[in-house]
């Protein structure tokens, strides 16, 4: 289910800002080596992960999922200057590929890479994040949520990717095992009174989470 049509989603590119070179690059090289290029956030949701990371200018941020660190390099481009990015990843076999992608980038030396099962490695760093990014498999997405929850400022931000679950989420019928997760975990959200929260429609949709600075 695409939310926008291909004329629409070009407007908004090409009125927004260009996708950067070694971005577009990553995003050819995606599409042509890797079977679900669809994993990727693409240059409409990379701005908009740019935009939400410039404007917060995170000193420290958590990934999860990083894939073919698209989303990783948009996420750093509003890292406060000492800031840096913690980004986790189960396939050993694109870790080179990816490493080489952040040295083009300059910003490796910002950018902490490790692979692993996320749950095992979140409590490893220690850290406390200003923004996380949760886009890994989506049965264990209540699981990194509560994790890594006491693990982000008061203000701070939690965004969660493919919350409309390619439009499953409206299915009537039974749902499968991922949808039943992704509604489990979006009703969870929508009553967590700790939290302000949003979800916007880009692309497979993205929850906007903003953890209260006061929680009662």
């Amino acid at each position: 289910m695409e939310l926008l049509s291909e004329l629409l989603t070009d407007y908004l590119t090409d009125h927004g800002d260009a996708e950067p070179p070694l971005l577009a690059s990553i995003n050819r090289e995606t599409h042509l080596k890797e079977t679900r290029p669809h994993m990727l956030s693409g240059h409409y949701q990379g701005r908009i992960l740019s935009m939400i990371s410039r404007l917060l200018a995170p000193t420290s941020i958590l990934e999860i999922g990083t894939f073919t660190g698209y989303a990783t390099l948009c996420l750093s481009e509003g890292l406060a200057p000492q800031g840096c990015i913690h980004t986790i990843d189960i396939n050993e076999e694109l870790q080179e590929r990816v490493q080489s992608y952040f040295e083009k980038s300059g910003l490796a030396a910002k950018i902490h890479y490790h692979i692993g099962p996320a749950l095992e490695v979140i409590p490893t760093i220690p850290e406390l994040f200003d923004l996380v990014f949760i886009d890994a498999d989506k049965q264990n997405n209540r699981a990194y949520y509560d994790l890594v929850f006491d693990r982000v400022r008061p203000g701070g931000l939690i965004l969660i990717d493919n919350v409309l679950w390619k439009g499953k989420v409206l299915e009537k019928e039974t749902p499968d095992k991922q949808t039943a997760s992704v509604l489990a975990l979006n009703a969870y959200i929508a009553a967590d009174q700790r939290t302000e929260k949003i979800m916007l429609p880009v692309r497979d949709g993205i929850f906007l989470i903003r953890k209260k600075i006061f929680i009662n």
